[in-house]
């Protein structure tokens, strides 16, 4: 039966990446190298290459807002801060998942262990040039989707339905102390930084570089108009350690181009937001014991010594 499955699973590759090669204008002998990586969490990534031509990347999102976010910001960001290229896209429909055939940039995924001063530096001043972009409302930016003027109408939205996600893996004792001490601390979002554009998802393993330079910032699915402590929760949940030694550094490049926020007294409630989202995320996919295994068990392990 397992060979069955893997069979129909090859067939159905075959078929949709034949599709995505029509309808982008790629050669018949173009090649698919799938991207597999332990910090991919959304998405279905191709190394593509053809004959005689520069390799590309191409995004399959089986999401239409991941899609639409990637589109959105990609466009957005391009000539101001490193991104990648696009090329063409390919809109999604009832029989196809949206798909982004981008520039294919050269160089590795950050690791801890070779960030540098310098390095810590630019990435700062990178974070920083994100947030300077303003704007009027909270949300997804992208058109299909309804617009917040309150920072804390998406705030609880997506905190409800990460706790509805989580139910079956977590004691009811501790969603119950999880869900009061978030209504307890929602005051805190009324003096936030923003609203402004974010990543939401700015870690290592979305930051592409070579010989120790920035070559661009990655995986754009999670960005929306939101508020810039946001972003600085992946730094303070132990996404970066410590910057390898250098997060003053890190620190003082954002602020050679805007203010710090003082993220400090919500910290908690953000962490406390990322880790239920992280976990609701794997418990949907079906990969918290699996392919996100540790990334489930590190924020289990958060909510369970959380001093509440």
């Amino acid at each position: 039966m397992q060979g069955i499955r893997l069979v129909e699973s090859l067939i159905m590759f075959a078929e949709n990446i034949q599709k995505y090669i029509e309808l982008l204008g790629l050669n018949d002998g173009t090649e698919f190298i799938k991207i597999d990586h332990e910090d991919a969490m959304v998405a279905t990534v191709y190394k593509v290459t053809q004959p005689n031509k520069l390799p590309l990347i191409l995004k399959i999102c089986d999401r239409v807002k991941d899609y639409s976010a990637e589109l959105y910001f990609l466009s957005y960001f391009s000539g101001k801060i490193s991104v990648p290229n696009i090329i063409n896209t390919v809109e999604p429909d009832e029989n196809i998942d949206g798909a982004i055939l981008m520039e294919y940039l050269a160089g590795g995924l950050l690791k801890i262990s070779s960030i540098t001063k310098e390095l810590a530096f630019e990435i700062g001043q990178s974070l920083a040039l994100i947030h300077e972009n303003s704007t009027s409302v909270f949300g997804y930016l992208t058109k299909n989707f309804k617009l917040n003027e309150q920072v804390d109408t998406s705030f609880i939205e997506k905190f409800e339905e990460g706790i509805e996600e989580c139910k079956l893996h977590i004691p009811a004792s501790l969603t119950d102390k999880v869900s009061q001490y978030y209504k307890d601390h929602l005051f805190l979002l009324d003096k936030v930084d923003g609203p402004c554009i974010i990543h939401r998802d700015f870690r290592p393993g979305n930051i592409i570089i070579q010989n120790n330079k920035l070559q661009g910032i990655i995986d754009w699915s999670s960005a929306r108009s939101s508020f810039a402590e946001d972003d600085f929760c992946s730094i303070e949940h132990g996404e970066w350690g410590n910057f390898n030694g250098h997060k003053s550094y890190f620190i003082n490049g954002y602020a050679q181009v805007r203010p710090v926020p003082n993220y400090t007294k919500i910290m908690p409630l953000l962490r406390l937001n990322r880790a239920i989202a992280v976990i609701g995320f794997t418990v949907k996919s079906d990969s918290w014991d699996s392919v996100h295994a540790d990334v489930y068990n590190f924020n289990r392990q958060f909510l369970d010594n959380f001093n509440f």
